[in-house]
């Protein structure tokens, strides 16, 4: 695997991380050891041991920020906790999208009994209406949406895409089996439709302001050739 650097200088390395790679083992994930991680490749290909800023979903894919010690680690975690860093996802869902939607829904954290305030803005970039029967229509919708999410609680924002009834295409958690088949049988592809596609922030050792993009897998980008869609970190 060849990883791709987006960003890289004396405190910080921010990289594209692949769809269904995990950043980091826990550490009784005993069955999966045999599967390099995140961190891993990192290291094979760079040399580098680097220490996460942020999470970032086995299933999705795009730009995660790490640091080189992990002295590092707490003035970039304060970007987030201060909401100093603006991060922008893209996303392909099912049917017809609001135009824009303010989803204020709190999400169930780590500890699956408590529900934490969560707040995510939805903007629709693109539509289609595809000429391929899902149960139970003779027809099917999509959408090319981006997610700013203004809070950080586990899986966000296939949540807030569910729960506003226009889930993930690929997620096999919140999403809608069906149309997760047939995106599977008519153009091969099984991963999610979710990626991290922008992060805008003041780098906190330097001062610089960085403006950050990591390119979309190549599933996306025969999605926009066959839909004619705007890709939109080209626009």
């Amino acid at each position: 695997m060849s990883l791709e650097i987006i960003f890289e200088d004396d405190y910080l390395l921010c990289v594209n991380k692949p769809n269904n790679v995990l950043v980091h083992h826990a550490f009784h994930s005993r069955n999966v050891s045999e599967e390099a991680s995140l961190l891993q490749i990192i290291k094979n290909e760079t040399g580098l041991k680097v220490y996460p800023i942020h999470r970032l979903d086995r299933k999705t894919s795009g730009i995660i920020l790490l640091a080189k010690e992990t002295n590092f680690v707490s003035k970039f975690q304060e970007l987030f906790t201060n909401n100093e860093i603006q991060k922008t996802y893209f996303g392909i869902v099912r049917g017809y999208s609001p135009d824009e939607k303010k989803i204020d829904s709190p999400v169930k954290g780590r500890d699956a009994n408590v529900h934490k305030e969560a707040l995510t803005y939805l903007k629709t970039l693109e539509k289609i209406t595809l000429e391929i029967p899902v149960k139970p229509y003779d027809s099917s919708r999509y959408s090319l949406v981006e997610l700013l999410p203004k809070t950080g609680r586990m899986h966000q924002l296939r949540v807030h895409t569910n729960k506003i009834s226009h889930p993930l295409i690929g997620d096999p958690k919140y999403g809608d089996k069906n149309h997760n088949i047939m995106f599977e049988i008519n153009f091969g592809c099984s991963k999610m439709f979710l990626h991290a596609g922008k992060l805008n922030l003041k780098h906190p050792f330097t001062f610089e302001e960085l403006i950050l993009n990591a390119k979309f897998p190549i599933d996306w980008l025969n999605r926009f050739e066959e839909f004619n869609w705007k890709n939109p970190l080209t626009k």
